[in-house]
């Protein structure tokens, strides 16, 4: 399965750190052990359906978690026997 993510907290983070809810969703991700790549607008990964639900899930209660008082996900969902390396390459 293919992810692309944007979280969107509200705030989106301190006055320190501005993205620091943003980031705190991001290192979700990145103790999952998924491939991802994170964008500008958005944030793409990729594995099995039932651990990316659960990462998707996981993104979006951290920002709670951080410190964003509320929260909005904009999220698609391919189910696609290709990765998304064979998706973007040509592009590269």
């Amino acid at each position: 399965m293919i992810v692309e993510i944007q979280v969107a907290p509200k705030p989106s983070g301190t006055k320190d750190n501005e993205y620091a809810f943003v980031d705190a969703a991001i290192a979700v991700l990145e103790e999952s052990g998924l491939h991802y790549e994170v964008g500008a607008l958005g944030t793409t990964f990729e594995g099995d359906p039932d651990v990316a639900w659960d990462v998707i899930r996981k993104m979006t209660e951290e920002t709670l978690s951080a410190g964003a008082d509320s929260t909005l996900a904009h999220i698609k969902v391919a189910y696609i026997a290709r990765d998304m390396n064979s998706l973007t390459n040509k592009f590269r």
